[in-house]
């Protein structure tokens, strides 16, 4: 599946919103792909480690782990995601597939987090 496909499934499975602030997608605010586990640490570019998030908070994120932006978001915006459920959903496709032994890591430390 290609980036773009990728991106708009992952859009409508969110239900046309931002993963971490809830604002609707539109003309003034874009669609980006932000990864749950970034791909300098080993993140597949796969739908199960991609969100759908709007620029502000995909550059607000910045390094910040998942399992802790999801915290920051909430006190920013009173809304978070669930992330445990989709690192762990996560963490089944990885099974799945194998490798990625960094992505791994890293996942696991943000699955103590939650």
């Amino acid at each position: 599946m290609r980036q773009q496909q990728r991106l708009e499934r992952a859009v409508a499975s969110q239900h046309g919103r931002c993963l971490w602030c809830g604002r609707p997608f539109g003309e003034l605010i874009a669609a980006t792909t932000d990864h749950l586990v970034p791909r300098a640490k080993g993140g597949p570019s796969i739908a199960e480690n991609e969100v759908a998030a709007c620029r502000r908070c995909n550059a607000r994120r910045g390094h910040q782990g998942p399992a802790q932006w999801a915290e920051q978001a909430r006190e920013l915006y009173g809304t978070a995601p669930e992330v445990r459920k989709l690192l762990l959903r996560l963490a089944d496709r990885l099974d799945d597939v194998g490798g990625s032994r960094r992505a791994r890591t890293y996942l696991d430390a943000q699955l103590r987090r939650c």
